[in-house]
């Protein structure tokens, strides 16, 4: 099977924003949203919004776990700068023990599309949401979505950024490598150490 091209995935990405413009018979503002964060045992769930303009797409764009670090890096900039709307919202590890992670998840969510005054928003995997237009929940929309992928790449890239500076902080669980997800070097630090402020007290419990 040949190897997609920039350009093919491009087209493959942009399918879903097409249809709703060819459906609105005008250009309208399409926004993303995804979240990073909702499986680690430590730190915040990040969500982000993220509307670019599909006049001139951002080669290379694509869900954020597909990347390497080094590419969302190079990429974050380019869709911070192109971004008609861009916000990140974040829940931190006390509330989403005392609220739950998939309600955490949905706060952060209509949080980070507070502002948008545009016309559609695409949603990976999470319904039940109050946004400020209408909205469509894609499963895997990370994966099909441009402006979803966009959104995932921000909220990994900053909430990767956070866990890095924790890992100065608390240098014993390896934060920087692992990012709060629950690797067995970050479990046996968890039951060495016991754990920190940045440990989600209702995902751990079960470990210490």
């Amino acid at each position: 099977m040949a190897r997609e091209s920039s350009v093919q995935k491009l087209e493959r990405m942009t399918v879903i924003e097409k249809r709703l413009t060819e459906e609105a018979g005008r250009n309208i503002l399409i926004a993303g949203i995804d979240e990073v964060g909702r499986g680690p045992l430590a730190g915040p769930v990040v969500t982000a919004c993220v509307c670019l303009p599909l006049s001139e797409l951002i080669p290379g764009i694509d869900d954020s776990k597909k990347l390497s670090e080094k590419k969302r890096e190079e990429l974050y900039p380019q869709i911070i700068e192109r971004a008609a709307y861009a916000k990140t919202a974040w829940i931190w590890q006390d509330e989403i023990d005392e609220i739950n992670i998939l309600n955490a998840t949905k706060k952060a969510m209509e949080a980070c599309a507070s502002g948008f005054a545009g016309d559609v928003i695409l949603v990976d995997a999470v319904s039940g949401l109050k946004l400020p237009c209408r909205y469509e929940s894609i499963i895997k929309g990370d994966a099909k979505s441009y402006m979803i992928a966009a959104a995932s790449i921000v909220a990994k890239v900053e909430r990767d950024r956070y866990m890095k500076e924790m890992d100065e902080k608390y240098p014993e669980y390896g934060f920087a490598s692992n990012k709060g997800y629950g690797t067995q070097e970050h479990i046996e630090a968890l039951k060495r150490s016991g754990p920190c402020e940045l440990h989600r007290r209702s995902f751990i419990k079960n470990l210490i």
